[in-house]
């Protein structure tokens, strides 16, 4: 592990002079792909930066312990090394979730698909909520949400709705989202104040590149038709929707918001070509799952997630344990804590499997 540390931190520091050289700044492309990589070794030159600071330290006092003559010398030495000992542990834990290869899809741009479950009217209402968290959330990364089609109901809420989002790390960070989010509270249309429980399901698709996804002409078939709002009344004068269904795996595509159809067709097909990525990327991570038991970030998504509780201020996600009593707080976007110990449990998953 050494020595792979000692080739990142070489390399760290030749991208940074890379960084301040005129040739490289004035080309752009070359700038940002540095750029990237930089950051991404930072954390790990970081902590290996005080990992040898905490082995020199741990070298010097052995050898006062083992060569000094001073008596109140040796016993200072001693407890620092008591202290010293677990925490070298703990940076060498840390490293090694560090050295994990990243998942290459965590840095792409992502299509998150949110649909009303169980609890009627609430639970469109409810897939509304989330909608906003997720769009607050990213709004805090410094990220860009466009809508790619939207079924809404006539009280506010949405029966469906399907966004991109775009910006570093957004797959990375969002596709611990996907499951099944229930949510317990008095419900705005219950005049007799008893709590309901509803449901909505998350999907987070990483954004497929063109050469990933194979669709040939033949294979999909493409309608046009008018865009409908609330209660199915037409809100375009024109044929400007699309629906565009895959025939090979059935799957079906609508996208309406735009007036225009070459746009609708165009997120259509983004939209097609996430969920036909996503659809063989699921299959293999699930044989990958069954095998190892990781499914912290690519479970089953019939899965219940998280709670939503409004009686009791609290947001608990079941797959890690942890509630937070700060639902209002979650609801605008404050969501950094369940991704963070995520992301930390799939890691700690990921290593552990390494080591079987």
């Amino acid at each position: 592990m050494l020595d792979l540390l000692n080739k990142i931190e070489e390399r760290y520091q030749e991208l940074t002079s890379f960084l301040s050289d005129p040739a490289v700044i004035s080309d752009r492309n070359r700038y940002r792909n540095i750029s990237i990589e930089h950051n991404e070794l930072s954390e790990v030159v970081s902590v290996f930066s005080e990992y040898k600071k905490l082995l020199k330290s741990i070298e010097e006092d052995e050898k006062i312990r083992k060569e000094s003559k001073d008596e109140e010398l040796v016993e200072m030495a001693k407890s620092e090394l008591e202290e010293l000992y677990p925490k070298k542990l703990e940076y060498e834990e840390k490293l090694k979730l560090l050295l994990l290869p990243r998942d290459p899809k965590d840095n792409r741009n992502t299509i998150v698909e949110i649909r009303a479950g169980t609890g009627g009217e609430e639970a469109a209402l409810f897939a509304t909520d989330l909608y906003r968290m997720y769009v607050k959330y990213a709004e805090k990364q410094g990220w860009r949400t466009e809508v790619m089609n939207s079924n809404p109901t006539g009280m506010g809420g949405l029966k469906e709705i399907i966004f991109s989002v775009e910006g570093k790390d957004a797959y990375g960070k969002l596709k611990y989202e996907s499951g099944v989010h229930r949510v317990q509270r008095v419900p705005a249309t219950e005049a007799s104040g008893r709590i309901h429980t509803s449901a909505a399901s998350v999907a987070v698709l990483p954004e497929a590149e063109d050469i990933e996804v194979d669709i040939k002409p033949e294979d999909i078939r493409v309608d046009v038709f008018r865009s409908s709002g609330p209660g199915g009344q037409s809100v375009n004068t024109t044929d400007s929707a699309v629906r565009i269904t895959h025939i090979p795996t059935n799957t079906v595509v609508t996208c309406q918001d735009e007036k225009s159809q070459l746009k609708n067709k165009n997120k259509a097909m983004k939209v097609l070509r996430a969920r036909l990525l996503d659809k063989a990327t699921e299959e293999q991570t699930s044989k990958i799952a069954r095998e190892r038991k990781i499914m912290v970030g690519s479970g089953d998504r019939s899965e219940k997630i998280r709670t939503y509780n409004f009686p009791q201020g609290r947001v608990t996600d079941h797959r890690i344990g942890l509630t937070l009593y700060r639902l209002e707080d979650i609801l605008v976007g404050e969501i950094d804590e369940f991704v963070e110990a995520l992301k930390k449990k799939e890691q700690e998953e990921r290593l552990q499997s390494s080591k079987v």
